[in-house]
């Protein structure tokens, strides 16, 4: 697998000017998560309509992530088999995997520091109270 530079996060034009209604299939964790990352992102005009299922991802796995939590809570790290071995509760692997899942989805919607870093755009038509315009 090749890897390199992930593609900066710019201002879009054509994009959403206010926080669509979440999927109606969302969990309620998952739906809290989506008005507030997508609160962010339309604010910082950094989403388009096309984007939204990364965003719905996203959402997703912060439910997954609440849910493998509350497991791990309620039962511990660890579980007995059948044939009386200690074994990791499946929901660490989970958790593991999503944590990974999660990290790839913020960093490609500017979610994370080094995103935003990288971010030096700005939405073209939107600084008219610049001397400079859209130079």
């Amino acid at each position: 697998m090749a890897r390199g530079r992930k593609a900066a996060v710019t201002a879009l034009d054509g994009a959403l000017g206010s926080v669509p209604k979440a999927p109606s299939d969302m969990p309620d964790r998952a739906r809290k998560e989506w008005r507030k990352v997508l609160g962010v992102l339309v604010a910082q005009r950094k989403i388009a309509d096309h984007e939204l299922p990364i965003v719905d991802a996203y959402c997703r796995v912060v439910a997954h992530i609440a849910d493998c939590e509350a497991a791990i809570a309620q039962h511990g790290l660890t579980m007995v088999s059948p044939q009386g071995e200690t074994k990791r509760r499946p929901e660490t692997t989970l958790l593991k995997e999503y944590h990974a899942t999660l990290a790839r989805l913020a960093g490609e919607l500017g979610l994370t520091p080094a995103s935003r870093a990288k971010n030096k755009g700005g939405s073209p038509g939107n600084d008219d109270d610049d001397a400079f315009g859209d130079l």
